[in-house]
């Protein structure tokens, strides 16, 4: 579904109401907010709704503002491989729109959601008039670009082990050493995690076995509570 095409549902509220909170416009006068809301839709998009394929011409950015879409490309053969699950308060799209070229992944939603759509005309008025908009977009483009370096060394120099242990402690929260232990629920269904990290949903699922075999998580649905981080961390199996 192209993204004119996207249904807009739910409640009525004023796209600057949720422009004002998002962090990408958090710093901008009244004045700014309302003239970005005149170049801004509201998509609500229901679970399994396509929001745009690979190919079509990009037009904007969207941020999500509740629910899920995932990131994915499929292969000839008709294999997915989820790139990324983008949730509330996440934008993308923004780098596809500064190279003029068409999408090279698709998005769904993975649950009933809705969406900001930023047209790409007013993104590069906004940018002529105050480039503090577009040090924003830079700084949004570089935390996903260190991520995706991240990733890339994770699939290509961490075995399935490790890079599940390093998706359950991926918080930032965690990274100071101070958090004894932790909840993390997994954002999709293990089919779709399983691909993001690159592996098979089986694999996937042997890893948690082992590691709540190990009494290292507890799992509950898609809840994960890991009682001891240092000891996961630190595990080799």
């Amino acid at each position: 579904m192209q993204t004119g095409e996207s249904r807009t549902r739910g409640p009525d509220i004023p796209v600057e109401q949720f422009l004002v909170n998002l962090p990408l416009f958090s710093d901008l006068t009244p004045e700014e907010i309302k003239r970005i809301a005149a170049g801004t839709r509201r998509i609500y998009a229901a679970k399994g709704e396509t929001l745009f394929s690979r190919g079509e011409r990009c037009e904007g950015f969207h941020v999500v503002l509740y629910g899920q879409v995932k990131l994915f490309v499929t292969s000839p053969q008709g294999s997915e491989k989820v790139i990324e699950i983008m949730g509330p308060g996440i934008s993308f799209g923004e780098a596809i729109l500064f190279m003029d070229m068409p999408y090279v992944v698709s998005a769904q939603a993975l649950k009933d959601s809705l969406l900001l759509h930023v047209s790409k005309a007013l993104v590069f008025e906004e940018i002529e008039r105050d480039p503090r908009f577009s040090r924003r977009l830079l700084a949004g483009m570089s935390r996903k670009l260190h991520q995706l370096i991240r990733d890339v060394e994770a699939y290509s120099l961490r075995s399935g082990l490790e890079r599940v242990i390093g998706y359950l402690l991926r918080d930032d929260a965690l990274s100071d050493g101070s958090a004894k232990s932790t909840s993390v629920t997994l954002p999709a269904n293990k089919m779709i995690v399983a691909s993001r990290l690159n592996l098979t949903p089986e694999y996937f699922s042997r890893i948690l076995h082992e590691l709540a075999d190990a009494g290292l998580i507890v799992m509950e649905g898609r809840s994960v509570t890991v009682p001891d981080v240092e000891r996961l961390r630190t595990y080799t199996g």
